[in-house]
């Protein structure tokens, strides 16, 4: 199985922590040349310290851009026109009630989850057919780190589970524009997993529910994931081996799909 990535320029969104963190390590651990993004640069310059721990000489860059606006993203085009790796990982969640759900908390989760991966996938992927009709190279990847939550949606967090919804119809649509190409378009679709801001968001559970940052976290999957076949959450590591895979040159024959590493919570239709 071709997992070399060497040669591959990849960026990363969101890349300072969590599994956009994970996933810059793996790609670096390949052979890619990585462009960490973060919202601060002292965020970005302690992820590519910590990447060069897990993978020595690694070819890394950093760009600090909120990517929530248009205008962090053009600054992450601007310095790095073109791409041979996209994984729009950037994104936020957090309970909140429906009829609690504010229009600027609607309009704030589709800024940040939807049109940050919608801008940077019309510039990158563009550039990637782009070089393909010139006569340079066939290849390219773009990777949208959705949620089974969009299948699954909690009734906690409707607001997000529509966002992860609508990353998936977005990354299906840009995928038939690769028709013919070795340019791949897929979403990943992770369940729970452990990261950085797990804590907190237990906290905020705990908190909605009257109850103990302990007993949400044993009520995690007794009752809001209930049908989960490994009864965990997922290590970020977990989650970021899928989406590297995707990224890789195995996954060649693998475009327009949604490939879940939920931990089974998702059964099958059949």
């Amino acid at each position: 199985m071709d997992l070399d990535l060497s040669g591959k320029l990849a960026l990363v969104t969101g890349s300072t922590r969590g599994i956009g963190l994970a996933t810059a390590k793996e790609l670096a651990g390949m052979g890619a040349e990585v462009i960490v993004n973060g919202r601060t640069q002292g965020a970005v310059d302690k992820a590519m310290a910590e990447i060069e721990k897990t993978a020595a000489g690694a070819d890394l860059h950093g760009v600090a851009a909120d990517i929530s606006h248009a205008e962090g993203c053009a600054t992450v085009t601007s310095a790095f026109p073109q791409v041979d790796i996209l994984v729009n990982n950037t994104g936020v969640y957090g309970p909140k009630p429906f009829f609690e759900i504010e229009d600027e908390d609607w309009q704030s989760i589709f800024d940040i989850n939807v049109m940050s991966g919608v801008r940077l996938t019309r510039h990158y992927l563009k550039g990637m057919l782009a070089e393909r009709e010139s006569g340079g190279e066939d290849w390219g990847r773009v990777i949208f780190v959705s949620s089974e939550a969009s299948t699954v949606v909690p009734k906690e967090m409707v607001h997000y589970g529509f966002s992860k919804g609508a990353q998936q119809i977005i990354a299906r649509g840009a995928a038939e524009t690769t028709k013919g190409t070795n340019i791949t378009v897929n979403s990943v679709l992770p369940g729970p997993t452990w990261v950085e801001a797990t804590p907190a968001s237990l906290a905020e559970r705990a908190r909605l529910l009257d109850t103990t940052v302990e007993d949400a976290m044993a009520r995690a999957f007794t009752e809001r994931r209930p049908t989960s076949l490994i009864q965990r959450y997922a290590t970020a590591e977990e989650v970021a081996n899928l989406i590297c895979y995707l990224c890789s040159k195995a996954a060649s024959a693998t475009n327009g799909a949604a490939l879940r590493v939920d931990g089974g919570i998702v059964g099958n239709p059949f």
